[in-house]
């Protein structure tokens, strides 16, 4: 909301005597600022600066008289509070606003004060502290998919490297750095997001706690609470996010590779070469990007609000005039942008000429097989984080905005959960090691005894069956199916090296 400040009451009073002759002296109020930039002074709102320039019948200024100003500012108590202001005039030689000759002190009924001891052109600059609206803390529906995906992606780590060398695939690697970078990436977002200023009690903006004592030169009108761990979080958030949008490109790539270039060999040192893009490449980029923002407001204290938000720990969002320029468009959308349009690409790719390619070999019903093919589809969709394309439906300035907003969040919040069910519990390997656990625990609590050992079985198979459901793709796709048996299935020779990473 943009504030307005003007003078509710202005007093002049000027007395002067020149050889016992008095001069007439005229006042001229200018409404705004535009005449008069300063190089010391930065305005980042909205606020109105009104100028008072005084000028004798000689035109010349007056170096015995004595100006008085009392005024009382107006603004949103509410969102800004005054922290300190100046008493200025401006300097023709050094064309800047200047505190020589001016003092300030306080005025009767709660009224400023300000007192120079020639004419010229008079302003108040003022300096604010503005009253942020924090977030609340993040809501239900957010809170509980990044703790479902949080307890998934743990999960599904642990699962992959245990079973590493049982499933003998070389996507663990893939699968394993994804769910990493995309495990800190929560819980960062769930614990460090918040500003902690927002805990932080601020003045009541009572004039009572500026100090009239020194009418020191201003360099801002809005003074902001440093919060280094702020900053820091943020710069977290931006190279996890990042790194977890390039590990979703790079198993586009991989099962590009795999899947459609099947008689070729994978390029040397494979893994290798995405290891060193996946978490290399996003710490260029942010980087770069803070070298860039400290570069060009190396002289303002607080520089790193040029980078991140006060409201939250996240990438700063510019004013509609700075969208061009900021760090946000061309550190985070441009790059997250060009990995979802390869993403999707090859996601058609590999739905047509594999998931929904007809197979005169396969024996199960249309019915069934038409699931398996919507269950990989979902697989590959999860892993190359397709989901996020509804990101860009929530620039909608409608109604629409809040419905994929909803969904927005449910299906990115639980993007951990997707993958521990399409890539942990629908494995051969998973549901064997929990049937086990199952018959473990029923036989040492006793509460299977009274069922007959036909009926443990039969509970057995259909709870087995029931996971099977969720079923496999065809023979030429084994290599994305977690449910087929691994142990079966043979790699090319070209792919046999990197089985075991």
């Amino acid at each position: 909301m943009p504030v307005k400040m003007f003078f509710k009451k202005l007093l002049l009073v000027m007395m002067m005597a020149l050889q016992r002759n008095t001069k007439a002296c005229g006042f001229v109020v200018y409404q705004n600022n535009k005449l008069f930039q300063s190089k010391t002074f930065t305005s980042k709102s909205n606020f109105s600066q009104k100028i008072i320039s005084s000028k004798t019948d000689e035109n010349e200024q007056i170096q015995s008289a004595s100006v008085e100003m009392v005024f009382r500012p107006k603004y949103n108590q509410q969102e800004f509070q005054l922290r300190s202001y100046a008493c200025v005039y401006w300097n023709f030689s050094t064309k800047d606003w200047d505190t020589y000759g001016c003092h300030k002190d306080k005025g009767p009924d709660g009224f400023l004060h300000c007192r120079c001891n020639h004419t010229t052109n008079f302003a108040v600059l003022m300096t604010f502290t503005k009253d942020y609206q924090y977030p609340e803390s993040l809501d239900d529906l957010s809170n509980l998919g990044c703790a479902l995906s949080i307890t998934g992606l743990v999960l599904t780590i642990i699962f992959q490297i245990v079973t590493r060398k049982l499933r003998k695939t070389s996507v663990t690697w893939v699968l394993v750095s994804l769910c990493t970078s995309m495990l800190i990436f929560n819980l960062l977002f769930v614990f460090g997001i918040e500003n902690s200023n927002k805990n932080l009690k601020t003045s009541d903006g009572d004039i009572n706690n500026i100090d009239f004592d020194n009418n020191e030169m201003l360099t801002k009108d809005i003074m902001d609470i440093p919060n280094p761990t702020c900053t820091a979080i943020a710069v977290l958030l931006h190279y996890f996010l990042l790194v977890t949008f390039t590990w979703n490109g790079l198993s586009a790539a991989q099962l590009y590779f795999l899947l459609i270039r099947t008689m070729k060999p994978l390029p040397r040192h494979f893994i290798l070469f995405i290891s060193l893009i996946g978490w290399g490449v996003p710490a260029i980029i942010v980087g770069i990007t803070m070298g860039v923002v400290y570069s060009q407001n190396a002289s303002d204290l607080q520089w790193e609000l040029y980078y991140r938000q006060e409201e939250i720990c996240w990438l700063a969002i510019p004013e509609s005039n700075d969208f061009m320029t900021s760090p946000l468009l061309w550190s985070f959308i441009v790059p997250v942008t060009i990995i979802l349009i390869i993403n999707v690409v090859v996601f058609i790719i590999i739905t047509v000429k594999v998931l929904w390619k007809s197979n005169q070999n396969l024996t199960s019903t249309k019915k069934v097989s038409s699931l398996k093919k919507i269950v990989s589809t979902l697989s590959i969709a999860v892993v190359f984080g397709i989901t996020w394309i509804l990101a860009y439906f929530m620039l909608i300035n409608n109604e629409i905005r809040k419905i994929f907003g909803y969904i927005f969040c449910l299906f990115n919040t639980t993007q951990g959960l997707q993958i521990f069910i399409l890539y942990t519990i629908r494995t051969k390997i998973f549901q064997s090691k929990a049937s086990e656990v199952l018959k473990s625990l029923s036989s040492s609590t006793g509460r299977m005894k009274s069922l007959p050992s036909v009926t443990q079985l039969g509970l057995h198979v259909r709870m087995y069956n029931m996971l099977r459901s969720l079923p496999a793709l065809h023979e030429h796709f084994r290599l994305l199916d977690p449910s087929e048996s691994t142990e079966e299935m043979t790699l090319p020779k070209s792919d046999q090296a990197n089985a075991s990473i």
